[in-house]
């Protein structure tokens, strides 16, 4: 046994080598946006957009003292929340859109930190995300408490680990009926992990999917309204917690 230890001891680290290198290949492939997001990219007299490091959407015309970070969806490429972006930036918010490590925020969660530290003019964040990009955003808001004044979970909700029950942030939970992966059930049984004076926004209708410009997700149920229905009410959601925070 030991000689053939000995003779093929090459082999366990080639086949670590090709499961890193399987599973690179698999979280780059992010579901690519759809050309609304594409065109919702484009610089205007109303706002400003920048790509690198982040997508950054900046109104032109006022200075914005509220901001929202925004993680994404996993293996969903970050230009497909440029759509909801652009409508709270028109509002009168700074939005960061933040890419990931191999497109999973669970690789960097903290990373809101250079964000904070980009913007000192900002005072009021609100930190968000869809799905395990929400779950990482709760994930910052639990351990840094004092950098944050709200959370914004779409299709989301935390590890059990951070838990914020008892917590005062301002949260707004949003979900859709139709969601196929973050359930109506898993969202009811996050209730123990978040604030008391919690908003919970449920999108009748509404899947997984739409939360963003990507198209169709495995696992996913079709949806009853249109993609732009849904973005409306996310959009009108996130508003009113970011509105509470800027008066």
């Amino acid at each position: 046994m030991k000689k053939i230890i000995k003779k093929y001891w090459w082999i366990l680290p080639l086949v670590l080598v090709m499961g890193i290198a399987g599973f690179v290949a698999w979280a780059e492939m992010a579901a690519p946006p759809m050309p609304e997001a594409v065109a919702a990219l484009e610089t205007d007299s109303k706002i400003q957009v920048t790509t690198e490091p982040w997508l950054v959407f900046t109104p032109q015309n006022v200075k914005p003292t509220t901001g929202l970070i925004f993680y994404p969806g996993g293996r969903v490429d970050p230009r497909a929340y440029a759509p909801m972006a652009r409508a709270i930036a028109e509002q009168g918010y700074l939005v960061v859109i933040v890419p990931m490590p191999l497109n999973l925020a669970v690789f960097s969660p903290a990373k809101a930190v250079q964000v904070i530290r980009a913007y000192p003019e900002i005072q009021n964040w609100v930190i968000g995300g869809h799905s395990l990009g929400g779950s990482m955003a709760a994930n910052y808001a639990s351990m840094n408490p004092q950098l944050v004044e709200g959370l914004a979970l779409l299709a989301s909700y935390p590890a059990s680990s951070d838990n914020l029950s008892s917590s005062n942030l301002p949260v707004v939970s949003i979900f859709g009926t139709n969601d196929g992966l973050a359930t109506a059930e898993k969202i009811d049984n996050s209730h123990f992990l978040l604030p008391k004076n919690v908003t919970w926004v449920g999108i009748q209708g509404g899947n997984h999917a739409q939360f963003g410009y990507y198209g169709p997700q495995s696992g996913d149920n079709p949806a009853t309204i249109t993609r732009d229905e849904q973005q409306k009410a996310v959009v009108e959601a996130i508003l009113e917690l970011m509105n509470k925070l800027d008066n």
